[in-house]
């Protein structure tokens, strides 16, 4: 069985980054995606799905040093088991949470976002693909 989610979308926040007990850097963000449609009436609709990314080793420290809040970004991973929980209005709702094997930086250092970033001319630093054996758990 294989599975893989491909995610094009901004980032809601700044990345952080820390490190585990062994030392290795671990850096989250989370993710925006819009989908825009029109109903059955005509009105143009939309609906925003956040996702949680998490990054590793050299990943990690690329993805903290380059991107920040609203910053484009393409992700490909894995989605680990939705966590559902209740948000403080009492409705229900699921984390959705990708543990990245690829982050691409899109758009250009200056794309209108906040902050600087690796842009087309930067490619070698804007891709880090990470092999399986090297995921921590």
């Amino acid at each position: 069985m294989y599975q893989k989610l491909v995610l094009v979308g901004r980032l809601g926040r700044d990345p952080e980054m820390r490190y585990t007990q062994d030392g290795t850097p671990v850096t989250s963000f989370s993710v925006a995606t819009d989908r825009r449609w029109r109903d059955a009436s005509g009105q143009q609709q939309q609906r925003t799905t956040w996702f949680r990314v998490t990054a590793w080793r050299r990943q990690a420290e690329l993805a903290n040093q380059y991107l920040s809040k609203g910053r484009m970004v393409l992700v490909e991973g894995e989605l680990s088991e939705p966590k559902p929980y209740q948000r403080n209005d009492g409705t229900y709702a699921a984390s959705l949470d990708v543990n990245a094997t690829v982050i691409r930086f899109l758009g250009g250092r200056d794309d209108g976002t906040s902050g600087g970033g690796v842009g087309a001319d930067d490619a070698t630093l804007g891709s880090v693909t990470l092999e399986d054996e090297e995921i921590p758990f």
